[in-house]
């Protein structure tokens, strides 16, 4: 069964691959007009095409939304197409995976800024364009890197735990506006950009780590967020939703 979504006017960033396009598609079957963002324009126009061809509402937005006066140039053109934005998905952002000595400033610097400037943007955007009278929702991806210690991953744990501190205190600032404000969570999940750091042992290790024994799915991260967006979750708010299979309880 379908969730209600409460909101219909979505904007997902790093929507043109992986868990972005599963999401977008996931969201429009389920009723809702999405904006598809992107520094890509390639997979985006290819994702909003795809969408279109199936039947649903879908809208191109390419640009580098790490970049504050992009973001309000998307977010302001989605908006003009309904007068206002119901949700932001901050799901955009770089895979990077290497030791702490080798850690580039160029690299560093652009994981920081669309994995912890771009959400900041997205809260000034919806506060901008969303309608009071029904409310609006924000949801970050935060990652199990957040709250346990895998090597290699400095930088971006480094992201996700901001993000996860971001979450609370955006929840906690903004519920009084009628925003809620949530992050999803999910453990590892095999999609082709992920495919390209990870070799296929170190997936079956992770596998072995989870107690559920097995990896996420596009479609276990799509439907914990079409969640978050129905009536449903009308009162979860600052939130950290860990769909990974036990990682988080088990840490």
């Amino acid at each position: 069964m379908k969730p209600d979504l409460n909101l219909h006017y979505i904007l997902i960033t790093g929507a043109g691959r992986g868990l972005g396009r599963h999401l977008a598609e996931h969201l429009a079957a389920c009723g809702a007009i999405v904006g598809v963002a992107d520094i890509d324009t390639a997979t985006c126009t290819a994702t909003v095409a795809d969408l279109i061809s199936k039947g649903y509402q879908a809208h191109a937005y390419v640009g580098d939304l790490a970049d504050q006066a992009t973001f309000q140039r998307v977010a302001d053109e989605f908006a003009s197409l309904g007068g206002r934005i119901d949700a932001i998905i901050n799901n955009a952002m770089i895979l990077h995976y290497c030791p702490v000595e080798l850690v580039e400033d160029a690299r560093l610097t652009a994981m920081l800024a669309i994995g912890i400037k771009a959400p900041f943007w997205s809260a000034q955007a919806l506060l901008k364009h969303y309608d009071n009278s029904r409310g609006a929702s924000l949801i970050n991806m935060s990652s199990p890197v957040a709250h346990r210690g895998y090597p290699n991953t400095s930088a971006y744990s480094a992201v996700k735990g901001a993000i996860t501190a971001l979450t609370k205190v955006l929840g906690a600032e903004l519920g009084p506006k009628g925003i809620r404000v949530n992050a999803v969570s999910p453990a590892s999940v095999p999609t082709p950009g992920a495919l390209g750091l990870n070799t296929k042992e170190v997936y079956e290790q992770r596998k072995a780590s989870i107690p559920l024994r097995r990896l996420g799915t596009e479609a276990d991260n799509s439907n914990a967020i079409a969640f978050l967006l129905s009536k449903e979750a009308s009162f979860v708010n600052g939130e950290i939703f860990n769909v990974d299979g036990g990682v988080a309880g088990s840490a």
